[in-house]
């Protein structure tokens, strides 16, 4: 009796753009990505006091002291909306995406064990996070129609539009956290930059503030920020405030679109380094 040759199976990425063949793929692998943004959201509030109240108690305490210090000391306009709400408004889509971009940064180098030890795409860790985010936003959600129904503000037939804003948040976020959790495979220094530049974007983008204080002339200029007509869109949709103007929901589109494609093909260009690097 002969015995053959031992032969070893190499799995390997095949290289270029995403194609359908890499799409089954990834839809063949639902279950782990369901997998993984449920252990992501169980990790999140272990052994927490609040558990997931803090969902609730983060943005409320925020918008308080936002309501005191901006809104009736500071006199900040709120497009003719109550400041608290305004504030609130702005605050939970606003901490979804600083969540998801961190989360989505770190999310790589955070499961360096399975990542060297099992062949899976890669592109689902970053993409559990982001996705496993949106049960903190749809908890926060209640949160805002129950206070704006305090203030008799309740949504509006507007309101169908909100899904495409919770959409364009979701790429605003994840694109850039496809270069950023790349990059922070290769250099360590990503994850200490990104809270710094969470903390410049929110002074950029209409969170305490109202848009309508940025000049006519720049306001398209001011939406290449996607995340500026997420918080407008917010607004509009659930409080009935001042819609977005087509041209920058056109802008914040195109950038948060572009970004996506970008990051989406990067990923794809070094994942089959990372193994090897992390």
């Amino acid at each position: 009796m002969t015995t053959g040759a031992p032969h070893q199976v190499r799995i390997q990425r095949t290289r270029g753009w995403w194609s359908m063949r890499d799409l089954r793929e990834l839809a063949g692998y639902h279950e782990l990505l369901y997998f993984l943004m449920w252990r992501t959201i169980k990790v999140r509030y272990r052994q927490t006091f609040l558990g997931a109240g803090w969902v609730i108690a983060q943005p409320l305490l925020t918008m308080l002291v936002f309501s005191v210090f901006l809104g009736r000391w500071g006199k900040l306009p709120s497009d003719r909306l109550p400041y608290p709400v305004f504030a609130l408004a702005g605050l939970i889509p606003w901490a979804y995406f600083a969540n998801a971009l961190g989360n989505a940064t770190n999310s790589l180098v955070d499961n360096e064990r399975l990542l060297t030890k099992v062949y899976f795409p890669r592109i689902l860790l970053p993409l559990a996070v982001v996705i496993a985010g949106l049960l903190d936003l749809m908890i926060a959600l209640v949160v805002l129609l129950i206070v704006g129904a305090a203030y008799g503000l309740l949504p509006g037939a507007a309101a169908v539009a909100l899904p495409g804003f919770i959409l364009l948040a979701i790429a605003a976020a994840l694109g850039p956290g496809l270069w950023l959790s790349a990059w922070n495979v290769q250099y360590r220094d990503v994850r200490q930059l990104v809270p710094f530049l969470t903390q410049v974007l929110l002074f950029v983008t209409p969170v305490i503030y109202a848009s309508s204080l940025v000049p006519q002339r720049w306001r398209v200029v001011y939406s290449l920020n996607p995340m500026a007509s997420v918080l407008d869109g917010f607004r509009w949709a659930l409080l009935g405030g001042p819609p977005v103007p087509g041209a920058c929901l056109a802008a914040s589109a195109s950038v948060a679109l572009a970004v996506l494609l970008g990051g989406l093909g990067y990923f794809r260009w070094v994942e089959r380094r990372f193994a090897d690097v992390v």
